[in-house]
Order: structure tokens, then sequence, then C-alpha cells
């Protein structure tokens, strides 16, 4: 949620920060500003609601605003509509301090309070706004410099943050602290860029430092400095970003949510082939030994969002393949259950970002009451792969588009290959069988290209249904957990009203729905449940449903019943989650296209969800 991005050094910043801030769109926003600065002359800002062009225009690309130092903004409103007043940067009343914020300052009213009575007024209604000022009063009633005001200001302010800021009388220096919101410094060749995600500065340097949280960082032209809370200099080690430029663009693609449909076999493979080695699965990079693995007695997942529905998944993998029971939990309600874990727990985390809020409030309350914890994340040197005790790297790389893909598919990938290690190091599962599985593993990113080779029906069937008002998934076992990820890629990109239901439930309520023509979208792709639910998808039937059935080849009985069928290759049934839902991800594309819609960057939603 939200943007920042930073740069001092010896080209003109302006059009730095604009570059930045466009690569991280896909975040979410409604207004954009920046603030650039040149030597001891007055900070210029400028702001604009709406989308980054309207500020490009405003500025000519950036050439209308001089200086070689500046920070900007892509604000998601949370305190105060979106308007030109709200967005960011804001600044002390008398311009001293100058700064941008992602998160929420909890206590903003507090603070907002006792800086009135010390004589400062507010033009915004920004908990942003508050944060300024109050490093702007501790600057100047101290007198100690800007590290000194910003770590006073970390002890007053609760809530998450990043915030960076410039202060006037330091002219081409630019300080940062964060706080659970993430936060990255690029450094090369006399620059220094700083941003709220790696996209945006990849184009000028792949060596970056991840900022920690309580830290403050000093930024110089081709120089950083880090301070802990107590003001103490730091030392940090240089990151290297393995994934180039390139990969955060579009290719040729229409959208990046097509291009990432089309990644996930690689995506898939890379996980895949990062931990297996030799034909056996060797998890010590991730940091889990079989002894370990052999004294677990309960698995948690907890995650949000499409994460959930990876867990979900899992859920059954796990337990068919090993006598470990597994709870899966949504992370925002898992933080405040006070639930008390089992003895010898192992607690998962998974998230794309690993920078989201609730997941990382969920894993630090895991890790209190001494349960091992695992992430399982994309980005490397994130909040949560550094806060878990063990983290398995998914290889999907940058994933730009708001509605996940290729992530979800890597995280899928890197959950089976968990369940198989955990049956097979247990002794619950032979070797024979633990070769059998790990061929079907290597066989799912074939079996996803064959389903992307032929798209364009999925297509043309989605363009006939773009005006649908309500659309419904049906499952049972993991095809229930496939429509859910279905149903929330479908309302989340094209604002269909859409839901999943496990299919044994439709007679307890939510057949009263189905009506002539309702869109129903039945999974079957577990053979053993088969029967049972053709027999739902008749009882949907004879209340004029429209079906559409996803099963796997050979069950083309389906034809004789579905209105249409799109069929996946067959695997092992506990794999098929990660075939079944490729068409789901192309429907709910290709009914966004069809709506004219922006299908990377869904209203009112944001690639990391950093704050609650």
């Amino acid at each position: 949620m939200c943007g920042i991005v930073g740069f001092t050094g010896k080209r003109q910043a302006a059009p730095v920060l604009l570059d930045g801030l466009a690569k991280l769109e896909y975040r979410g926003y409604d207004s954009a500003g920046i603030a650039v600065r040149e030597g001891e002359k007055d900070t210029e800002i400028v702001k604009a609601k709406g989308k980054l062009k309207i500020l490009r225009e405003m500025t000519n690309e950036g050439k209308a605003v001089q200086g070689t130092c500046g920070i900007g903004h892509t604000r998601w409103a949370t305190h105060g509509e979106p308007s030109v007043t709200n967005a960011h940067p804001l600044s002390s009343d008398d311009g001293n301090v100058i700064g941008v914020h992602n998160g929420i300052i909890e206590n903003y009213q507090e603070l907002r309070e006792k800086l009135v009575k010390n004589g400062y007024s507010f033009v915004s209604q920004t908990d942003t706004e508050v944060g300024v000022k109050l490093v702007d009063y501790y600057y100047k009633k101290y007198g100690l410099g800007p590290v000194d005001a910003l770590a006073r200001a970390m002890t007053r302010i609760r809530g998450s943050y990043a915030l960076v800021m410039m202060f006037k009388d330091f002219p081409g220096e630019i300080y940062a602290i964060r706080k659970d919101s993430p936060m990255i410094i690029g450094v090369s060749d006399g620059e220094t860029f700083l941003a709220s995600d790696v996209p945006a500065i990849l184009k000028y340097t792949r060596n970056v430092y991840y900022v920690g949280d309580l830290e403050i960082a000093k930024l110089t032209k081709g120089e950083v400095q880090f301070y802990n809370i107590d003001r103490e200099e730091i030392e940090k080690t240089l990151t290297e970003i393995k994934w180039n430029a390139e990969a955060a663009e579009k290719a040729g693609y229409e959208h990046f949510m097509l291009k990432e449909i089309h990644e996930q076999p690689k995506a898939v493979r890379d996980t895949l082939s990062s931990v297996i080695k030799d034909g056996r699965i060797d998890l010590s990079e991730v940091g889990l030994t079989d002894d370990e693995i052999k004294s677990m007695e309960q698995v948690y997942i907890v995650a949000c969002g499409s994460a959930y529905h990876v867990g979900m998944a899992a859920q059954y993998v796990i337990e068919e393949l090993t006598s470990l029971q597994v709870r899966v939990e949504l992370a925002s309600e898992f933080r405040y259950r006070n639930l008390k874990l089992r003895k010898n727990s192992l607690v998962i985390i998974i998230s794309q970002s690993g920078e989201t809020a609730d997941s990382l409030a969920a894993l630090k309350y895991a890790k209190a009451q001494g349960a091992k914890t695992l992430g399982i994340v994309n980005v490397v040197g994130s909040s949560i792969a550094r806060e878990a005790d063990s983290v398995f790297y998914t290889l999907a790389g940058p994933e730009i588009s708001v509605a996940t893909t290729k992530a979800y598919s890597a995280q899928l990938a890197a959950a089976y290959l968990l369940a198989v290690q955990f049956a097979f190091a247990r002794g619950e599962i032979d070797g024979e069988e633990y070769a059998r599985l790990i061929g079907e593993l290597d066989a799912i990113p074939q079996k996803i290209d064959k389903i992307l080779e032929d798209k364009e029906r999925i297509q043309w069937f989605a363009a006939k249904f773009a005006a649908v008002k309500d659309a419904f998934f049906i499952g049972r076992g993991i095809d229930y957990a496939v429509g859910l990820e279905g149903s929330l890629k479908m309302k989340e990109i094209s604002y269909i009203h859409s839901e999943a239901y496990a299919a044994g439930e439709l007679k307890h309520g939510p057949i009263s729905l189905i009506e002539n023509g309702t869109l129903v979208i039945g999974v079957v792709t577990q053979q053993a449940l088969y029967e049972k639910m053709i027999s739902n998808m008749v009882e949907v039937k004879s209340r004029g449903g429209y079906l559409m059935g996803l099963t796997c080849y050979g069950n083309y009985g389906m034809e004789d019943l579905a209105d249409f069928t799109v069929y996946i290759p067959t695997a092992d049934h506990l794999f098929l989650a990660s075939l079944a839902v490729i068409p789901l991800q192309l429907m709910g594309y290709y009914v966004s296209v069809a709506k004219g819609l922006d299908v990377d960057k869904p209203r009112n939603l944001a690639k990391s969800v950093t704050v609650e």
C-alpha cells in the first residue's frame, strides 16, 4: 500500500522519482506527489489527485522541477479522503521538515493534540502530517539533528510506518525510519536511491540494503549510514538482487497479469528445483531438519488472501500424506484469538511480499509462544524472512499485477515439497512413493504449459459472460480450495459478485441463490469425489444455473451435463490444484479485459497490505 521513492545524486531527481513511482503503481494509490530541492534553495512540492500521469503532465515529465535531491509518494488513502491537500509530501508549518509516509500512526490524535498545544497547525486530515510535525518538534526542541529527532519521534509513535524526510538545514540529504513497513536503499556510483519495493530502483542498481525495524538511515550522494534507536551507528550488509529490470517489464504482453500467468511454469520449475537435489528434497537451506519434522505434533498455516487459499490446499495434502493435523488460519484472526499453541508446533506463514502486516504480527505472536516458525515468501530480506526461524524462498521473480498468479503457484509448489518431505522424514511414505511423488511434481510445469496453449477457448467463454452479475464456484476437498482462489480472482479484477462454496453445503443455504442464467463453475478434479460433484451440479442445473465444468481429460461425460467444459491434464490428485487454478486465473483475466477494466491495478486494492 502506498509507494515511497527517494533519490540524491548527480542527475536531476524528478525524472528518477516519477520513474520509480510508475514502477510502484501496482501497490495501489489515489494521489501522488514529489518534493525536490537543489542545494540551499527552497524545496518545490508538486502534488496531484488521481493517476500518476497527471503529475507527469504537471511537471513536464519532471523537467519543470529542478534539483538533485528529492522524495516522492503515491498515496492510498487511510486518514482523510483522496485530495491534493491530503497527498504527500507534507511539510512542517515553516517548511523545515518535509516528509512522506507509508503505514498508519495509530496514536495520531493524541500526538496531534500535543502538537497543537505547542503551536502547530494542521492543513490535512492525515496522520502523516502529525508524524512530520512531531519530528520537527523534536528537531527544534533539542537541536541535536535529524537522527536524534527521528529517534525521539519513533519512541512516541505507535503503529506501522515508513517515514522518509528532508530537512531544510541538510541539503542533499534524506533521512528515513521504519517499523513494520518495507523500505530498501540502493547505492550506485555516487547516487543513492530509496524505495518501498525493489522494482522502483532496479533500473539503477541491484545492490540494496534492507532497512530493519526501528532503524534510521541517512542518505547522502552514494553513501548510507545506519543508526539504531539509541542513535548508535550500525553496520549493514549490501544484498544483490538476482532478478533483472527486464523481469519487471511487460515483455510484449498487454498486461502484467497475463505475462505472469505465462511465467507460472518457470516459477514452479525454479521453486521445485531450488530444493530437489538428485531426486530428493533437501530442506537444509530452508533451515528445517528431519529431526525437527519428526518432532512436530501440529502444523498451523497462517496467511491472508490468495496465500490463505494456498494454505487451504496444503492442508488437504499434508493431512493425506501424514498423520499431522493442520489448522489453516486467517492471519487477521489468528493474531487476536489468544490461541494457545500446542507443544512442538510448526507455524507456517505464507506471504508473497513478506511484509503483510497481519501475517507479520501472527509470526511474532507464534514466536512469543515458543513455536518454530517457517516463512514461505518471495522477497529476499523481507520482514517475515528476517523474523522467521526458517524461510522457504519461492522463486517467482517480481510480481507486479495486484492479482497474484505466479506467486500463488510458486507457494503451492513450496507447500507440496514440504508435505512430501514431512511424510518421508516421518516414515509415513516409503522411498518408492517418495520418488513417485517427486516425479509428479517435476511434471507440473510442462502440464501448465499445455493448459496455456488452449487459453483461447477460455477467452471466448469469458467474453460471453463478461456482463454476468453473479458467479458461483463449487468444489469438494482440494477443488473447494481452488474454487476459493478462482472466485477471488473473479471478484478482485472484474468486480463481479462471486462466491465459492463447498459443494456439500449447497443445500444448507447457497442453492437458494441459483436462478435462471446464474453462472456456476464446478471444479471437478478429485476422482474420488467425482460422482458426488456431478450430483451437486445436477442440482444446480435443475434450478436454471448455467454450468461451466472444469475437470481432467478422460471425464468426457462432463460435456453431457455442463454447458461449457474445460479440461486439464491428469496428475496425482494431491497436486491438481496447480493445474485447475490456471483456467480460473485466465477466466478472471479475460472477463476483466472484456469489461475494459484496469487489470493490473484494480480499484481499492493494493499489492502488499502493509497496514491493518
